[in-house]
């Protein structure tokens, strides 16, 4: 017993010295010498010096000149491309980033060390060195976690800053052991992320959605890629843009590279021998050239892009406060949440809804229950994740805890992506290849798209898009996942569009997704007479218990539509003859995923709000 105890002391006094030592600014002196080697060595050389810095023809930014141009203070104008496809997404970034003149300002939550993400850091040090002011704010947590990079980040050009919002212990990494002091001492500080993404240049093009910067955002993943969705939006929205960018910038949450521990200790080790910047080393040079070629080809960009462009009129730019603490800066911190509330309490006929984690806030409970008791009630339809094709099975496990509470309380018509949708290769730009087919043409469906089957080579698909259309008309696209992580804790922006045209753009979009042959339906369990009664009785007492769901019968299950059958809905009498029964956890292993699943549903509600 004796040792037991002498064994938690002083491991719970290692823990205090940790999170002590943790704690400890980095002194103003190790900061300001850091400052002089950076300001010493950095590379200040400018390669070209025309007004515009060199930069590259660009139509978005040609879209931007005429929109403003166009614009009046009661009548502003923009236009949006719609980015569904994410290789689409990655070449639009590429050729903004060399059309840039005068400035570039990232915002992300991830930024990984793959071919994706180098190849915009490689671009941005390249716009940085012709004379353009480069500023990337990336959240600590996800991002750029490599202290020997980040110090020759530092000093690859004078015009490149970087700063990671709300680091943990003031370091670019950390290992698992101070992750949990972390959550230990300042679990509040920790848990408040920024997960906003935002792509700015000029003050006069902006992409804003759901995209981080790495591989598997630009379908560049051999084994999973994100379905997601941004959209660029060239006008006079940019300076919304600007302003919420230099809030954040200029926050004391944002960090500069040179007062981050692990970073300021590489920058002194090494104050005049550090490696210069140079193309990375990529894993897929070829593809990468390729990304390159397109992103400068006016074909590629006129028949993927340009041809889809929409002129629309105001697009509102929303965006939560920094640190997001209500108590500072009042309801307007959660400026977004606060707008969505107010687009779902508006609809009148038809919300169709996409977010890969369908966890509600109670907030938002409410307003559907309210919408349902119209009459007509609103058709909610909802394009989510299913547990086959889930990034995060911990979310989909309380999810499906409150499938019942969906269907019958808030009338959602839920679709859950199936991880080989038949329309694989229309929803990733480079199927095929990720597939071991080669080329779209070499392929074995040349002439002719053939559905994918189940169990196919290619990546798994995972949803990661967040968007509203509400009637048919108003549209969100943004960062902001609609469950109560992004309501109370994460920072999250999007842009909200009143068009028609662009709702029905987003609207086909998501429906396409939630097609019987890409996605499952989420419909009642067929009862067993009587036994079906008790089951059902029990499971809602079950489920109503605020911390426990011990009952293993859920009331709702998964289900596929059958050959030459029209998607008929549950509540036709003859749902059964169309519709087929596949199991509540289709193409899923039900050992050990099933397992943590059902352990996650009967015992996780407790964490529904920080996950």
């Amino acid at each position: 017993m004796w040792f037991r105890l002498r064994t938690r002391l002083v491991w719970s006094a290692c823990a205090f010295v940790l999170v002590l030592a943790g704690c400890a600014p980095l002194s103003t002196r190790h900061i300001e010498r850091a400052n002089h080697i950076v300001a010493m060595s950095a590379d200040h050389r400018v390669d070209c010096d025309q007004p515009d810095h060199c930069a590259q023809p660009s139509p978005f930014i040609a879209q931007a000149e005429r929109a403003i141009a166009a614009s009046t203070p009661d009548r502003p104008r923009n236009t949006v491309t719609l980015l569904d496809i994410g290789q689409n997404s990655l070449a639009a970034r590429i050729n903004l980033i060399r059309g840039a003149r005068q400035s570039i300002d990232i915002q992300t939550y991830i930024w990984s060390k793959d071919d994706a993400g180098m190849l915009v850091l490689d671009e941005l040090v390249k716009a940085a060195r012709r004379g353009v002011q480069v500023r990337i704010l990336a959240d600590q947590l996800g991002s750029l976690n490599d202290p020997r990079l980040l110090s020759r980040l530092a000093r690859a050009s004078g015009n490149l800053q970087i700063k990671l919002y709300n680091p943990t212990f003031d370091s670019a990494r950390n290992n698992f052991v101070e992750y949990t002091a972390s959550v230990l001492c300042c679990f509040n500080k920790f848990n408040q992320r920024m997960h906003n993404k935002l792509f700015l240049v000029d003050d006069e093009v902006g992409i804003v959605g759901g995209r981080n910067y790495a591989n598997e955002y630009y379908d560049w993943d051999p084994q999973l890629d994100f379905l997601d969705r941004d959209v660029i939006v060239a006008g006079v929205a940019g300076r919304q843009m600007e302003k919420s960018f230099d809030l954040f910038w200029d926050n004391d949450r944002s960090v500069p590279l040179t007062h981050l521990k692990d970073v300021n200790a590489d920058i002194l080790k090494h104050p005049f021998d550090a490696e210069p910047w140079i193309e990375p080393r990529f894993a897929d040079p070829q593809r990468v050239t390729g990304m390159r070629v397109d992103a400068e080809d006016p074909v590629f960009l006129q028949t993927r892009l340009l041809d889809h462009s929409l002129d629309v009129g105001l697009v509102d730019y929303f965006y939560d406060m920094p640190s997001k603490d209500e108590a500072v800066h009042g309801p307007d911190s959660r400026e977004l949440t606060r707008d969505l509330m107010k687009m779902l309490s508006d609809a009148r006929e038809q919300i169709v809804l996409q977010t890969p984690y369908l966890v509600l806030t109670k907030r938002a409970g409410r307003i559907f229950e309210a919408l349902q008791e119209k009459k007509p009630p609103v058709q909610v339809i909802v394009s989510t994740n299913s547990l086959a094709s889930t990034d995060a099975l911990p979310v989909y496990a309380l999810s499906y805890k409150h499938h019942k509470k969906f269907l019958v309380d808030y009338g959602f018509r839920i679709h859950e992506l199936m991880p080989h949708p038949a329309d694989a290769a229309d929803m990733l730009g480079d199927y095929y290849r990720l597939s071991g087919f080669g080329s779209e043409q070499s392929s074995p469906h040349r002439g002719g798209r053939a559905p994918i089957e189940p169990g196919s080579p290619g990546p798994r698909i995972s949803l990661h898009a967040k968007s509203l259309v509400v009637d048919g008309r108003i549209t969100m696209v943004g960062s902001h996942n609609f469950d109560p992580r992004s309501a109370h804790y994460n920072t999250e922006d999007g842009v909200i569009i009143d068009d028609a045209a662009f709702a029905a753009q987003v609207r086909d979009s998501i429906l396409r997704d939630a097609a019987p042959r890409n996605a499952w339906l989420v419909a009642p369990r067929h009862p067993i007479p009587i036994i079906g009664d008790v089951s059902q009785a029990i499971g809602d007492v079950s489920r109503s218990l605020p911390l426990f769901d011990l009952w293993p019968w859920a009331y709702a299950t998964d289900y596929q539509l059958k050959p030459d059958c029209q998607p008929i809905p549950a509540t036709d009498p003859d749902f059964l003859k169309c519709w087929e029964p596949v199991g509540d956890f289709p193409q899923v292993n039900l050992s050990l995923t099933a397992i943590i699943t059902r352990f996650i549903t009967a015992f996780g509600a407790g964490i529904q709000g920080i996950l």
